[in-house]
């Protein structure tokens, strides 16, 4: 039987991908909302869904499908980082499911409020964690998992994604609707790190700004020193004078872990577990979300310790 789906954040990057594994997994999506009308995507997928621009219309909406016998069953949350946490409660408190986006909120103890609502509606919040999903990952899980190594693996984690003036201008700039670098494109790895090599047992910042981050991280089974960043400056050069604007590199005992394909249909995969009941929920987040926030609010140690080599460039600035 077809589930009515919402979407909160249609004009978002991500909300497309969303809109496909609804449509893919044989589902309807009924009623959409963003603050911005640029989401004539919306036409490629679901022609016929309602649209809103104010939020109070689109809840009202919903309320008005529920007492028509013809109720929404799953909000999608695609909105920005700093509204997934009450857009998540709304979707609660709507008597539908949540399917939120990562980072699912900004700080641990709003996993504790939403667990006390899921406890009170009954229904039930679903997270998109894709790299749980992925191939590579699942096979460098179950490799690390079963083998007899002696000791932990020795992980670099190094993602330069490079943005215009436009990312420090927008919402995505303002750490405290982002997050920051660290939460903003690197919460999904930190909880791929969590999810292969274990319990965190240690997290070191050496270096923040607005564009950049970096640190250690030691967990039961790995030591990671790990590299984010958006200027382009940090580049590689053989990257750079390839033209390319993106450079992702993460290696376990100087072994590359290749998961730069298989990305595709990670959100079908996600919406298919979550259909069928078996989608992470908010305490598979914790570990990512606490990682985060941690690094949020520690103080940078510099060139101290097992720092990850990119940022001796930095210090020279």
């Amino acid at each position: 039987m077809n589930k009515n789906f919402a979407l909160i954040g249609a004009a978002g990057y991500i909300a497309p991908r969303h809109m496909r594994a609804i449509a893919d997994t044989g589902n309807v999506l009924v009623a959409a909302m963003d603050k911005s009308d640029s989401v004539g995507v919306i036409d490629s997928y679901f022609p016929d869904a309602q649209f809103f621009s104010e939020f109070e219309r689109f809840d009202r909406h919903i309320d008005k499908l529920r007492r028509r016998n013809n109720p929404v069953d799953y909000i999608a949350i695609c909105s920005p980082n700093y509204l997934h946490d009450s857009h998540t409660r709304f979707a609660l408190r709507s008597d539908c499911d949540a399917i939120c986006e990562k980072p699912l909120v900004l700080n641990p103890w709003n996993i504790d409020g939403l667990q006390e609502i899921e406890q009170d509606t009954g229904r039930k919040v679903n997270t998109i964690l894709q790299l749980r999903l992925h191939p590579s990952i699942l096979a460098l899980k179950k490799k690390v998992t079963e083998g007899k190594r002696e000791g932990k693996y020795d992980v670099d984690l190094t993602y330069i994604t490079s943005r215009g003036a436009w990312y420090l201008a927008s919402w995505k700039g303002d750490a405290k609707k982002s997050g920051g670098i660290a939460t903003n494109i690197g919460v999904h790895f930190y909880d791929m790190l969590h999810f292969i090599f274990g319990a965190l047992q240690q997290n070191v910042v050496h270096y923040t700004s607005d564009t950049t981050a970096a640190g250690y991280l030691e967990y039961e089974n790995a030591r990671v020193r790990w590299f984010l960043s958006i200027d382009a400056n940090n580049l590689p050069a053989a990257v750079a004078e390839k033209g390319q604007r993106t450079y992702r590199s993460i290696t376990a005992n100087t072994e590359e872990i290749e998961f730069s394909g298989g990305f595709t249909d990670l959100h079908i995969q996600s919406y298919e577990q979550i259909l069928a009941g078996k989608g992470f929920g908010l305490e598979d987040n914790r570990v990512a979300i606490e990682t985060v926030a941690n690094i949020r609010n520690a103080t940078p140690l510099g060139l101290t310790g097992d720092y990850h080599p990119f940022i001796k460039n930095l210090a020279a600035d």
